[in-house]
Parts: C-alpha cells; sequence; structure tokens
C-alpha cells in the first residue's frame, strides 16, 4: 500500500531500511517462515504479507513505523495470534507489514507497595501471572489461551476471563502504557497512579482498538494479593434462569469472594468429552446445563468449602440445582476447569465451527438462549448450539456446529444468516455482538447495522485523528 505524498520505495527497498532497523534476526520475509504468522490458530483466517518484523525494543518498533508512514505501509500488529475474530491476520494482497511483539517480552518492573506489574506487550500472560506470584501477588486476568496469548493482544481486544466478575477486564486492570504512534511517535503513559486527573485518559483509547490506532508496547498492571484458600463446585442446573438465580444465591451468602462463574450447555460438555482425553463427566447423569463456581479468598483459611456447600444448600431449598460437586483437591478442581476451558478446542473437531461472542444484560440470559436457540433451529434444523460463557457479566459464548451428516461446505455457507439471527437477537436485548473478543475483520462490515451511528462517527474521527493515513490494522476494527 503507498500512500500520496509519501516516499515511495520498492519492497526491497523497504525491507533492507526495516533490516537496518531491527537486524537480520529482526526479519522474517521467507514464505515458510511466514506461514505461522499469517494464519490464526484456527486456520479461520489466512492473509499474505510483505514481511514479518519482529522488533525488540520500544525504540524499534518507533523505527518501524517512521519508515512505514513515509512509505505509506500498512501495519499490522501480532500478538500471540490467538484471536478469534482474524483481527491479527494481514489481508490478501502482500503489501502489508505484518509487526510480531513477540520478542518484546520482558516484566520491567514488580512493584510490590504499589502492586503493579510492568510489562512488554509480547510477554505471554502466564509469565505475566508466575512473576506476579513470584512477588507473592496475583494478576488475575485467566484465560483459555495464557500459555501463548500476550499482553498486547489482552489489551488490543480488553480482554475479560472468567474471573472478571471480581475484577474487571482490561480496561479495569490497566493503569498505564506506552504506545507507538502511527507517525513513530512515542507516548510514554507508563503511570503507575490510582488518581490522575489531568485531563483524557489516553490509554483507553488504545485499549480495545485491536491495533488500529497505534501498537501498545508496555504496560502497567494491577496486582492483587495472592489466592490462598479457593473452592470450586460443579453444578447441574435444569436452565439458564437457574443459573442467573444461582449466581444471586452465591452473592447473597459469599459476597466479593466470588471469583467465578461459568455456565455450559450439554452440548458443550459433550464436545469435551469426546475429544480432550483425560476428562470426565462428574455425574452419572446427563443434565441440560452446568454451572461452575469458585471462590476464592486471600486468607489461607478462609473456610471457603463451608461456604459454598451453605450456598449449595440455599440452591437446593430454592429448587434451582438437580446435583453437585465439590472439589476436594487443586487436581479435582483442575480437572472441573477444564471442562469448562476445553469447549473452544473441542468443537473444532466437530467440523466448521461458528463462534460468537455477545453479552446481554444478566437478566435478559434465559430469554435470549430461548429465543436464539428457537430461531437457528429454524434456519438450520438439528444444529448443535455450543453455549457457554461468563454468566455474571452477561458474556455468552454463542458457538455453532453443524448437524451430524450435514455438508460443511453447505453449513459454512449459512455462516451470514445464522450470525444475523444471533446478533439480531443480540440488539433485541440491548446487548453487544462483541462482548471481549473485538471485531476484527469477521464483524467489521456488520457493526454499523447495530452500533449507534454518533457512536460511530465518534469512533471514526478519533481513527483519523491518530491515523489519518488509515496505515494501522486496514480493515479491521470500526469501518470506514
Amino acid at each position: 500500500m503507498t500512500v500520496s505524498g509519501t516516499d515511495a520505495a520498492t519492497p526491497g527497498d523497504l525491507i533492507r531500511r526495516l533490516t537496518d532497523v531491527v537486524g537480520t534476526s529482526g526479519i522474517v520475509t521467507a514464505p515458510a517462515e511466514m506461514a505461522g504468522y499469517l494464519t490464526d490458530w484456527r486456520s479461520a483466517y489466512a492473509g499474505a504479507a510483505l514481511a514479518v518484523v519482529r522488533p525488540a525494543s520500544t525504540e524499534a518498533v518507533a523505527g518501524v513505523m517512521r519508515l512505514c508512514h513515509q512509505t505509506g505501509t500498512a501495519v499490522v500488529p501480532q500478538g500471540g495470534n490467538t484471536g478469534m475474530c482474524g483481527g491479527a491476520v494481514p489481508d490478501s494482497t502482500g503489501r502489508q507489514l505484518l509487526v510480531s511483539l513477540t520478542r518484546m517480552r520482558r516484566i520491567r518492573d514488580v512493584d510490590v507497595a504499589n502492586q503493579t506489574i510492568t510489562a512488554e506487550a509480547g510477554a505471554v500472560l502466564q509469565a505475566v501471572q508466575e512473576a506476579a506470584a513470584g512477588a507473592n501477588k496475583m494478576f488475575p486476568l485467566s484465560l483459555g489461551a495464557q500459555g501463548s496469548c500476550t499482553i498486547g493482544g489482552n489489551l488490543a481486544t480488553n480482554a475479560g476471563g472468567t474471573a472478571v466478575l471480581r475484577y474487571g477486564t482490561m480496561r479495569d486492570l490497566t493503569l498505564g502504557l506506552e504506545v507507538v504512534l502511527p507517525d513513530g511517535r512515542i507516548w510514554n503513559g507508563l503511570r503507575a497512579l490510582r488518581k490522575d486527573n489531568t485531563g483524557y485518559d489516553l490509554k483507553q483509547l488504545f485499549i480495545g482498538a485491536e491495533g488500529t490506532l497505534g501498537i501498545i508496547t508496555a504496560a502497567v498492571l494491577k496486582l492483587f494479593p495472592a489466592v490462598r484458600s479457593r473452592a470450586t463446585a460443579w453444578v447441574a442446573i435444569p436452565e439458564t434462569q437457574s443459573a442467573v438465580d444461582l449466581i444471586g444465591v452465591v452473592r447473597e451468602v459469599a459476597g466479593d469472594r466470588l471469583t467465578g462463574f461459568e455456565i455450559m450447555s450439554r452440548q458443550s460438555v459433550d464436545f469435551v468429552l469426546r475429544h480432550s482425553p483425560g476428562t470426565r463427566d462428574p455425574f452419572a447423569d446427563r443434565h441440560r446445563w452446568y454451572a461452575l463456581v469458585e471462590l476464592s479468598d486471600s486468607l489461607p483459611e478462609a473456610g471457603l468449602d463451608d461456604v459454598i456447600a451453605s450456598v449449595l444448600e440455599v440452591a437446593v431449598q430454592r429448587d434451582l440445582i438437580a446435583d453437585a460437586a465439590i472439589a476436594s483437591s487443586p487436581a479435582q478442581a483442575a480437572a472441573l476447569w477444564a471442562l469448562r476451558e476445553g469447549i473452544s478446542e473441542a468443537q473444532n473437531h466437530e467440523g466448521p465451527s461458528l463462534k460468537h461472542d455477545v453479552t446481554v444484560p444478566v437478566s435478559s440470559i434465559s430469554q435470549f438462549v430461548e429465543r436464539t436457540d428457537r430461531a437457528l433451529e429454524k434456519v438450520v434444523p438439528g444444529i448443535r448450539i455450543v453455549t457457554y460463557g461468563h454468566v455474571g457479566d452477561g458474556n455468552l459464548h454463542y458457538n455453532l456446529s453443524k448437524p451430524p451428516g450435514y455438508n460443511a461446505d453447505d453449513f459454512r455457507a449459512r455462516a451470514t444468516d445464522l450470525a444475523g439471527v444471533i446478533y439480531d437477537q443480540t440488539a433485541a436485548f440491548n446487548g453487544s455482538i462483541s462482548a471481549e473478543h473485538g471485531l476484527g475483520q469477521s464483524k467489521r462490515d456488520v457493526i454499523a447495522d447495530y452500533k449507534d451511528s454518533c457512536e460511530l462517527d465518534l469512533m471514526r474521527g478519533l481513527k483519523q485523528l491518530l491515523d489519518p493515513r488509515g496505515l494501522m490494522n486496514p480493515g479491521k476494527g470500526v469501518p470506514d
């Protein structure tokens, strides 16, 4: 891509100039070596690139961006490439530059007194968790992909995960950012302050922006006291409304010790049991829905097993649960979480996996699921609906698999119709068609149908201000 008024450069010349910035070890041009960067982990999106650049410092990122700005070269930032919406995959032209942050993985600082950790964008989430634990603290973001997703990607998509109920999303967990702007300037907003009322909170512009406004290179993140006691229960429930009512009971009895509350349909669990070795059904009988409830406390002897037992006792009295099992060891708790965290990967073994990530008010979950299931069944009779998610914040992963024997290509051909059903129902309940995965390229063309026009105009104005040449992750996020 070239832009009028820029210093045009041939691909070979640009690659030589980029090599001067990042060194020979920081640039990849061989097709075989680039391949892993150009396809997402689900093989749902694929593209091509002029080259893959792997800067090792913020200054190198700035140097890369200055060159791209001068030459009008479009840039696609990438972290762990674990996204669901194709937001970190370039287009098919082969003219975009992919900038991988995976060499920038240092933990720059752990400040125990201030309860913060400063990490570079390429740091893997699990490495940040481990660095916090090494200081007897906790970084609470937890995702199924935490062994490979990066902090930069978590920030770019405003990741939520399983502990949002207690700790919030990445917006809530971030105090400061360091960002390289499209023209190569470095904004150093790495302030570890919980109070700073000196103007606009600029960091929030870049969190959730999917790399369309700049490249996040480092962040100051909040730490919390380490968890020293935990209680986990697997619960069978008759319907989704039971889950909504049950979470109310948990809050009544356990208060803010509620850390996680996940819901899963039987179809979701069936896929995991079928395709994830070592997993087993906690109950002898099959049930329509399940909830995974976790309490945690920083006190070593908090009596959480008794608390969760009290929760279940009240739930039984109110006819909210059909069966329950409390984990008696960390290994049993991990086994229960494996049933939840294995759903997305297990579904991929069942043919095309149409993944959707929506949020509706918690009070609307039951009606939303009932109406949406019914509408989807009309489009593709026998469709297998894989519903699971974070009930406490209204976030459901509403995924679809083809009926047994249904042609895979025919099912893919219905993807737009099926997505329309889910999105229309989401809008009917005043929800959002993307809760935590972002828009990427999968939802970019439809967001205008579900977003207020004034809101879209404001977003476009910010994009024009910060990236007037449209070089940052084009074709992703908010449409032009």
